[in-house]
């Protein structure tokens, strides 16, 4: 598992120069686990204990729920319930929010942002720089090393509220070096099944490692596994004192063309239609009333105007063609929504045709996110990413083939998505969706950044 250290290390200038070097630095592009990269944690007095720290996973919507959090704590009408709440926000000095998520979709610098603005190189660099110096021996991948540098980044910028993302699964993830003051799980469901498990129970386990004894949980999923809330009670969060259930603690109700959400102390009628889904809004407020923030209907429909994430049904109109949505949903659950989306979207737009752009990862279930969306697409184009562990097109090919008759099928999806945007109508809508690679090359074609 182990490189020798700073074999070809030198002292890099530039951000590109480290990113290029930490990407040849590991064995394996994943590699779960907590010795390394706690070792060089321990060694960089790594502390973020000056600030409130919410750690977010989940099969999905984790960087929406992460979005909706961050959204309320920078909103101009923040305000806390005093009791018990050592932030707090005035006109003079708001809290300052940081981010740290992964991966990103067009810079490198997306993975950490403070209030809303993307990291500079130089503190990247200057972090990259201690790491290297500390690590010694002990090789450490690609996303251990940048999760120290962010961690290091935040060290020295001190904000008030700290929102970690995690990468893959929870409880052997790079962020979970950091104990967080308030554990969040959004949704439990099928993805990196070879990493963690082939059930949703065994998962549930992994991404369960995040909390910690005596913290609050939010806990947003409507069906949460046993083993999750069995790990929640064996750390002594009982329901009542710091777990917040889905369905249990806090719920969301239909009221006409609105919706609600209400909690034991809390009740919101009459909120608007979210870009965002609905259900990680529900987890995300559970998350703020934890952090004594006053909510109310005007305060919260604020926020849901605020909050559109990129590559999450991500709308782009584009003069006198079709419209473009991009999604980032990569399994099955994701691919569920998707449909759902579609059919809400067509109707109120009455699109005529809609067409799809995919492509995945060979190691996603591929055919049961495909299969999600047969009734949904109309027509299908795929072509392969050049990523190593991307599925080829034959293979893309072979599984739309499966259950549909008007698959097209080109050599890389860039070009797939080039013939499709050129035969659509302004009338239809193409869904380009199955990984963020995806998203990044076709979002690169339809907007300058």
């Amino acid at each position: 598992m182990s490189k020798s250290n700073s074999s070809h290390y030198q002292d890099f200038t530039r951000l590109d120069q480290w990113l290029y070097y930490l990407e040849n630095l590991h064995s394996s592009e994943i590699d779960l686990g907590l010795t390394r990269i706690g070792k060089v944690a321990t060694r960089l007095e790594i502390d973020l204990s000056f600030a409130k720290v919410i750690t977010v996973a989940g099969t999905n919507g984790k960087g929406t729920t992460c979005a909706f959090i961050e959204n309320a704590l920078l909103s101009k009408q923040l305000q806390f319930h005093v009791e018990n709440c050592q932030t707090q926000s005035t006109e003079n000095q708001p809290p300052k929010v940081a981010v740290y998520s992964s991966p990103h979709i067009n810079h490198f610098n997306e993975r950490l942002r403070i209030n809303k603005s993307d990291v500079e190189d130089q503190p990247l660099i200057k972090a990259f720089n201690k790491i290297e110096l500390a690590r010694g021996d002990i090789s450490l991948s690609y996303y251990e090393y940048t999760t120290l540098a962010a961690l290091l980044v935040l060290m020295d910028i001190k904000p008030d509220f700290i929102i970690l993302e995690v990468g893959l699964g929870g409880r052997l993830d790079a962020t979970n070096i950091i104990d967080a003051d308030i554990a969040v799980i959004t949704t439990i469901d099928l993805d990196h099944q070879s990493f963690l498990g082939n059930d949703r129970e065994t998962i549930g386990f992994e991404k369960a490692g995040i909390m910690r004894q005596g913290r609050d949980i939010v806990i947003g999923d409507t069906d949460t596994p046993k083993s999750v809330l069995a790990h929640a009670k064996s750390l002594q969060a009982t329901h009542g004192e710091n777990l917040f259930v889905r369905e249990q603690d806090f719920r969301i109700t239909d009221i006409d063309d609105s919706w609600g959400w209400h909690a034991e102390q809390t009740n919101l009628p009459e909120l608007k239609a979210t870009y965002i889904p609905r259900d990680n809004v529900a987890t995300a407020l559970m998350v703020l009333e934890k952090l004594n923030v006053k909510l109310t209907t005007m305060f919260v429909n604020e926020v849901i105007s605020a909050t559109k994430v990129i590559g999450r049904t991500e709308l782009i109109k584009q003069k006198g063609q079709s419209d473009v949505i991009l999604d980032v949903g990569h399994n099955p659950q994701a691919a569920r929504y998707l449909a759902s989306y579609l059919k809400q979207i067509k109707k109120q737009k009455n699109y005529q045709i809609i067409y799809g752009v995919v492509s995945m990862l060979a190691d996603k279930d591929i055919s049961s996110s495909l299969h999600s969306l047969k009734d949904s697409v109309d027509v299908w184009y795929t072509g392969a990413l050049n990523v190593p562990r991307a599925a080829t097109s034959q293979a893309m090919e072979g599984y739309l083939t499966s259950f549909s008759d008007k698959v097209n099928c080109f050599d890389n999806i860039e070009e797939a998505f080039k013939i499709v945007n050129q035969q659509a109508s302004k009338n239809d809508l193409i869904l380009v969706f199955g990984s963020f690679f995806t998203v990044a090359k076709i979002r690169s074609q339809l907007i300058t950044v």
